[in-house]
């Protein structure tokens, strides 16, 4: 059986700080594991995240019009994107497991990862209308996110004054890796990072190196199939009346983006149904 293959995103920029050492546990943790593993270290890479014209070698198919998701999707089919985007889209085809390892900076990730994903994560390489979410052309794959934070877990709770690490984190994981297809697994939160002490942080690590031993065999996190909703332009992609009908006497909606109204269910985006 050929080895499972890992790709790490390291977005931070200092080799000194908790995040790049979060990503050599990951690195020794899984290629002890007989894993062959990646990474891009995107600052180290001087990665550039900001999307143009650049992007695409050739000529655009409307110059006077120029509308960059189309353009792209087009130059992906066509074998026109600039080699960097190439180059990482190889590594992200390659991977069964994909680890985002970053800070969270104003609540959702640094603009050098963001910038990643907006050059990387191209129309029908990454994304399509006709087949997304558990459809979606990563449906094979796995994605975790690492992240660490400047504030302490109550201040992502309910009663906290960031308000509930569920809500901050849908976004990212549901409307960028669910609707890709990734399975998103259970999120590595590692909070208040600089007050923890080095003993706080030794462990984190060995936890961290644990929990990637057998990370292949985790459950992923729950999401609203796509199967609950229409989903064409002429139907507006809602949910299915029926749907809506059988949800009505639930005392929580299905999730946090489709709360239907209600309470969200509690830490569906931290916690794997069991």
């Amino acid at each position: 059986m050929a080895a499972r293959k890992a790709l790490i995103v390291l977005a931070h920029e200092e080799r000194t700080s908790f995040n790049y050492a979060m990503k050599e546990a990951a690195v020794e943790a899984l290629q002890k594991k007989g894993w062959e593993v990646t990474v891009s270290d995107l600052y180290a890479m001087n990665f550039y995240p900001v999307i143009s014209r650049k992007d695409i070698t050739g000529e655009p198919k409307d110059p006077e019009h120029f509308i960059y998701p189309a353009e792209s999707t087009l130059a992906y089919k066509e074998g026109r994107l600039s080699p960097d985007i190439v180059a990482e889209q190889k590594k992200l085809e390659a991977a069964d497991l994909v680890i985002f390892q970053f800070p969270l900076q104003w609540c959702g990730l640094p603009a050098i990862l963001k910038g990643w994903v907006e050059r990387v994560f191209t129309g029908e390489f990454a994304y399509s209308y006709a087949a997304m979410y558990e459809k979606g052309p990563f449906r094979n794959k796995k994605a975790v996110l690492s992240i660490t934070t400047g504030g302490i877990s109550s201040m992502f709770s309910l009663q906290g004054v960031h308000g509930d690490m569920n809500v901050i984190l849908w976004p990212i994981q549901s409307c960028l890796l669910h609707f890709c297809g990734f399975e998103v697994l259970e999120p590595q939160l590692t909070y208040s990072v600089r007050r923890i002490s080095a003993d706080a942080r030794i462990q984190t690590l060995e936890g961290w190196k644990k929990r990637l031993a057998t990370i292949w065999d985790e459950t992923p996190l729950y999401f609203t199939p796509s199967s609950f909703f229409d989903l064409n332009y002429q139907a507006g992609f809602l949910m299915k009346k029926e749907v809506q009908e059988e949800q009505k006497n639930n005392k929580s909606g299905l999730s946090v983006g489709h709360h239907l109204g209600k309470s969200i269910p509690p830490d569906s985006q931290i916690k794997a149904r069991k």
